[in-house]
């Protein structure tokens, strides 16, 4: 079940992603869109890039993943709508940004495995 708030000059919470994750963003106040078809959070993104919307949007790494225009529009654009991702509640996280994968070229991707598992 989605929730949803009601729109205001305010910045708008919205998380993206699996059911299980989307329960607890929904206890803080997110607007909540869970297990949303591709073509859903790229209309929703689209709607919030044509109003000039300002949005804080969480995303799981399920979504992330996925082949989403709008979404790759806005992560490469910035400005008004901000998006993170977050890892599954059972699953390490895999470090998907661009900012990971600069240091996993500089460092090497073993290097961030071990220190995210606190081995040596």
């Amino acid at each position: 079940m989605d929730s949803v708030h009601p729109l205001g000059d305010s910045t708008r919470l919205l998380f993206f992603g699996e059911e299980t994750l989307a329960a607890g963003f929904r206890l803080i106040g997110f607007e909540t869109h869970s297990n949303s078809a591709p073509r859903d959070v790229d209309q929703l993104l689209r709607e919030l890039q044509r109003s000039q919307a300002k949005a804080f949007v969480v995303v799981d790494e399920a979504v992330m993943a996925q082949d989403i225009p709008q979404l790759q529009r806005v992560l490469r654009e910035g400005g008004r709508i901000v998006v993170i991702a977050v890892p599954a509640l059972n699953a390490p996280p895999q470090l998907t940004s661009e900012v990971a994968t600069r240091l996993a070229a500089l460092f090497g991707a073993a290097t961030l495995q071990a220190s995210h598992t606190g081995e040596k």
